[in-house]
């Protein structure tokens, strides 16, 4: 979507940053959770069965979470779509991992905290980076 979105409106800074976004909350999440090192719901309580494959990694935070709010957030900031459907989907996609049994509902929020706070460092950042270029002459 934020290829698209760069495309339709000739910004190619849109893509870059979800996919900075994107980046660092897979990351950061992916760091958390070897820190953390919170079992799996299945491999704690065998009933019920997970719905899909489960991961090896360790549980909290949620990486889909964190991905999907991080851009959903930035999308929302950089472009002019409709915020209440990126933060539906995003939202949605949080929700699956639990509904899957994959996730304590938890590790959700957590995911969606970590991916919030990587898209406003982000616009932070991006915001910083604008104000402190030399005007042009």
């Amino acid at each position: 979507m934020a290829a698209l979105a760069a495309l339709l409106w000739r910004r190619p800074s849109i893509f870059l940053l979800v996919l900075s976004g994107n980046l660092l909350a897979e990351w950061g999440s992916w760091g958390l959770r070897q820190a953390i090192g919170r079992e799996r719901p299945p491999h704690r309580f065998p009933d019920p069965r997970p719905l899909v494959h489960v991961p090896v990694s360790d549980s909290f935070p949620s990486g889909h979470a964190a991905t999907s709010f991080a851009c959903a957030a930035l999308l929302a900031w950089l472009t002019p779509l409709p915020k209440v459907p990126l933060f539906a989907l995003a939202a949605l996609i949080a929700y699956s991992r639990v509904y899957t049994g994959v996730h304590y509902p938890l590790d959700i929020l957590g995911g969606a905290a970590l991916g919030l706070s990587v898209a406003t460092a982000l616009r932070l950042l991006a915001a910083g980076r604008r104000r402190s270029a030399p005007a042009p002459q």
